[in-house]
């Protein structure tokens, strides 16, 4: 077991479709380790699809090699029929019911849950992954906790759902909680439930969406886990380009991929810079200092992994690759266009999509050879 002090975190970031971009890095991963046994990363992190990512690494965590294989598999083999309903029958019936509650509101009795139907994913999830093996994972030492995210749509709280050794506690910061539970099926499907695309979930007495939404701190429930080095992989660019003019009002998609990205990247962008300036004024004590002057705080070493390129200009180039209806009700609210394809790249679960990113990824992870190398301690 990796002892106290010597545990490193990933954080697997949020991003629907994108979340293929880790796996490549992943694969990288695991060639620089070669053949080397065990878990690199007792602590897994994990929001929306970055949680599914990070929950099924816990599921393999004897085996890491293994893991990464079967994620590789499952990702490069995608088809949004296994994430979502794309059969005339669901579509045509989302369009009914949306179209009703908007012009006959007054006599539609209950609102529209989602735009999609998630449940092809939860048959997928129940079949490929033994949640019971995180439990034996943890008792053999393969890994130490296992979070995933997931918001509250009636407190408003950031929610950690967490399984891990017993020495581990909850806790509570302001709009953030972390609770202990056996991770299974609805946790994923809670925390990647992307906010009016995918249904929430209830766990015990709330209903919870995307764990992206209302995250202030997305690193923070790997350092009250124990970490004390975390490598961060997100699923898109934190440092976007300027404003550019254009005299186009924005389409619905554009609107929707814009809210989805200040979801995903704002607050990890926010939350690094923050732990950057803790690090800094940590650092400049010794250990004697800050126990002296009570001072609770460690330096935390961070690595941050994340595409080079812009994920939805490589979602343009596959759009055509969606089943014909998905791609018509798309084209009603512009995801079919350039400035959509943001929207269409967390929705794209095809091959060509997401090995394109598993590609990115894999390639961007060796250009930082040194840096991996250095983080992994190889």
């Amino acid at each position: 077991m990796t002892q106290a002090g010597e545990r490193a975190a990933l954080v697997l970031t949020g991003g629907g479709a994108r979340a293929a971009y880790q796996v490549g890095v992943l694969a990288a991963i695991r060639e620089l380790r070669g053949r080397r046994a065990g878990n690199p990363f007792p602590i897994l992190c994990g929001t929306s699809a970055g949680g599914i990512n990070a929950a099924a690494l816990a599921v393999y965590s004897a085996d890491f090699n293994a893991a990464v294989r079967r994620l590789m598999w499952i990702w490069r083999n995608f088809h949004v029929e296994q994430v979502y309903r794309t059969d005339p029958a669901a579509l045509f019936g989302t369009g009914l019911r949306w179209g009703a509650a908007l012009t006959l509101g007054w006599a539609v009795r209950q609102t529209p849950r989602s735009l999609l139907d998630n449940a092809p994913l939860h048959r997928l999830l129940g079949r490929v992954l033994d949640f019971s093996a995180i439990g034996r994972a943890i008792d053999a030492g393969h890994l130490y906790a296992l979070s995933v995210t997931a918001s509250g749509y009636t407190s408003g709280e950031s929610l950690a759902f967490f399984e891990a050794a017993s020495e581990v506690q909850p806790w509570r910061r302001t709009q953030r909680v972390g609770m202990r539970a056996r991770i299974g099926v609805e946790h994923l499907l809670a925390t990647s439930a992307l906010p009016f695309v995918f249904p929430a979930v209830k766990i015990n007495r709330e209903y919870f969406g995307d764990g992206s939404m209302r995250q202030l701190a997305p690193i923070s429930p790997a350092i009250h886990l124990g970490a004390d080095r975390i490598l961060v992989i997100g699923a898109g660019r934190l440092a976007e380009e300027g404003r550019q003019r254009t005299e186009t009002y924005p389409s619905p998609a554009q609107i929707a991929g814009h809210a989805l990205s200040s979801i995903f990247l704002d607050s990890l962008a926010v939350d690094l810079e923050r732990l950057d300036r803790i690090n800094t004024t940590v650092g400049a004590m010794s250990p004697a200092q800050r126990e002296a002057a009570g001072i609770g705080l460690r330096p935390i070493e961070t690595l941050v992994i994340s595409p080079s390129q812009r994920l939805d200009t490589i979602a343009g180039h596959h759009r055509r690759s969606l089943p014909p209806l998905l791609r018509t009700l798309l084209r009603g609210v512009g995801a079919m266009r350039r400035e959509g394809s943001t929207l269409l790249s967390y929705l794209l679960f095809e091959p060509g999509f997401t090995r394109a990113l598993i590609e990115l990824g894999y390639c961007d992870t060796l250009a930082r050879r040194g840096e991996v190398t250095d983080f992994l301690r190889l």
